[in-house]
């Protein structure tokens, strides 16, 4: 199955299976990317926030007008800086960024329990890897990459390249079959 992608410069669509990561300054604007890949040619959508909460990201979605009935969300922040959790049908928790299992496991409960075209998005791998060390992070990375392949789904996966060393960058570039690199100024080189 193919998947529409509408973000600058990169192919018209993807197949599925594909990882896309957005390499991104610390500062960049990542939100118009995220938001226009997944309101785009989707059933369902599930956000993995590891950066904001579950009531930021349903704020983020609302101000880009991407329709909510569509997604889940997953908000690993809340529960460890003591925040009020509201769990319903569309919003789940994981203890912290650093439950990686939580997180794979969540995000196989999405894919197994939906149809359709399925996209998730992943904010940020920098954050798992602040919160989890460099090696379980890229696991995790890679364990999701292999979910998206079972499931015929897409992702899109958030790094700050201002944070990591240029070979960690490099290895997750290797991961991906499709790289969005913004700049400063909000320009994209893509390479698929």
């Amino acid at each position: 199955m193919d998947y529409a992608l509408a973000v600058d410069g990169t192919p018209e669509t993807i197949p599925g299976g594909t990882g896309v990561l957005l390499l991104h300054p610390s500062t960049g604007e990542t939100d118009r990317i995220d938001t226009d890949f997944l309101k785009t040619d989707t059933d369902h959508f599930l956000v993995i926030s590891t950066r904001t909460t579950a009531r930021e990201v349903k704020q983020k979605l609302e101000y880009y007008d991407v329709d909510e009935t569509r997604a889940e969300i997953l908000d690993t922040l809340s529960v460890e800086r003591g925040y009020s959790r509201r769990t319903g049908d569309s919003v789940h928790y994981v203890g912290s960024p650093d439950d990686l299992d939580g997180i794979i496991e969540k995000a196989e409960e999405f894919l197994d329990s939906h149809d359709g075209k399925l996209r998730i998005t992943l904010d940020s791998i920098t954050e798992l890897a602040y919160y989890a060390g460099e090696d379980p992070a890229q696991e995790a990375v890679t364990r999701l990459l292999g979910l998206l392949d079972d499931h015929d789904a897409v992702g899109l996966f958030h790094l700050s390249k201002e944070v990591h060393p240029d070979e960690v960058l490099e290895s997750y570039r290797e991961q991906f079959a499709g790289v969005i690199d913004l700049d400063e100024d909000g320009e994209t080189t893509v390479e698929f």
